[in-house]
């Protein structure tokens, strides 16, 4: 299935209906009078947050959402029937914003979320309704209301308790694959990740999901490569751990690289708490490893983790501290 996270869609709610102007005229009533029904209300558009759902691809072939109409009121105060609302459902982790793709109407994080993102017009009164002492023949009726209508754009971020950063082969398909069971494509040229992954990750009794998302260069901010395309998938992260690849000549280099890049695309992604690892090491010498980890703790000014996700050497430590700040946010976030 292909993914896809982003989606500009059409919306209308149905208007309403209008009401009847109809007067009663029955053999053998000595009074007759007005008895125009009301109209139905139109449809409203729902949007619904759906656990099963892991992509906005519906939303590819079908881009226009238009709700019925409520029914016209009828004569003998019979109302016109309401129209049935339209549900359309999105992955949890959607954002629904404006056509301005800047405010945010709506944000799905939960499942079973539900949000009336349009209201359908209000039928109109028939004439019955306009009944009085002094006016006992109102021969006029209420129009139904008109629908509202929009364009809007529905952004995917994915929903991940951590996400992994890292130049392209900087073995972050790997790592995903060593600590849980999804089956990323691994390959040894860049850009091998070409969509975001998930994997569940088991650490002593506890678990968490992590994220891949394709490798980033030097000028991704202004379209080089992928982009920042996919970093949306990590802004809900909790926490970022960032592979660098212990065989580059320069790790210090490349780790000043990725920063750069997430600065230029979020203040809230570069503000975000970061784990710093050396990957490949079992192609290192230990010499080498403990020069390269010198350097890397130089340009991060953080806690250097020697790793090798191939041998899956160092990895349980690199997750333990995943899970602690994992849970400091956790525990926070219901304190609040």
């Amino acid at each position: 299935m292909k993914f896809l996270d982003e989606a500009k869609i059409y919306l209308r709610s149905g208007d309403g209906g209008a009401g009847a102007v109809s007067f009663r005229r029955e053999k053998f009533i000595e009074m007759g009078g007005p008895d125009g029904g009301n109209g139905g209300r139109g449809g409203s558009i729902v949007i619904e947050a759906e656990r099963a759902l892991n992509t906005l691809i519906d939303y590819r072939y079908q881009q226009h959402f238009k709700v019925k109409k409520g029914e016209h009121g009828k004569g003998a105060n019979r109302s016109g029937l309401s129209s049935p609302d339209m549900v359309l459902k999105v992955p949890v982790g959607t954002e629904i914003l404006a056509d301005d793709k800047e405010t945010v109407l709506a944000d799905m994080t939960e499942e079973g979320q539900r949000i009336i993102l349009l209201h359908g017009g209000r039928g109109g009164m028939g004439n019955a309704h306009f009944k009085s002492s002094t006016n006992q023949s109102p021969r006029h009726a209420q129009p139904g209301e008109e629908g509202q209508e929009m364009w809007v754009w529905l952004r995917l971020k994915l929903l991940s308790d951590a996400g992994l950063l890292g130049m392209p082969n900087a073995g972050k398909s790997t790592f995903l694959a060593a600590v849980s069971r999804a089956k990323p494509k691994i390959a040894d040229y860049p850009f091998t990740t070409l969509t975001p992954q998930l994997g569940v990750v088991y650490v002593d009794g506890k678990e968490f999901v992590l994220a891949d998302i394709p490798g980033l260069i030097e000028g991704a901010h202004m379209g080089v490569g992928l982009g920042l395309k996919f970093l949306a998938h990590v802004e809900r992260c909790g926490v970022l751990l960032h592979l660098v690849d212990g065989t580059l000549d320069d790790v210090a280099g490349a780790y000043h690289t990725i920063r750069n890049e997430i600065s230029e695309y979020s203040d809230v992604l570069a503000n975000k708490e970061e784990l710093v690892a050396l990957n490949k090491c079992d192609a290192l010498t230990p010499d080498v490893i403990k020069q390269k980890c010198k350097e890397l703790k130089k340009a991060s000014g953080k806690k250097i983790y020697p790793i090798s996700a191939a041998a899956h050497t160092g990895v349980e430590d690199c997750l333990r501290a995943m899970w602690k700040i994992i849970e400091a946010g956790r525990t926070h976030h219901e304190a609040e």
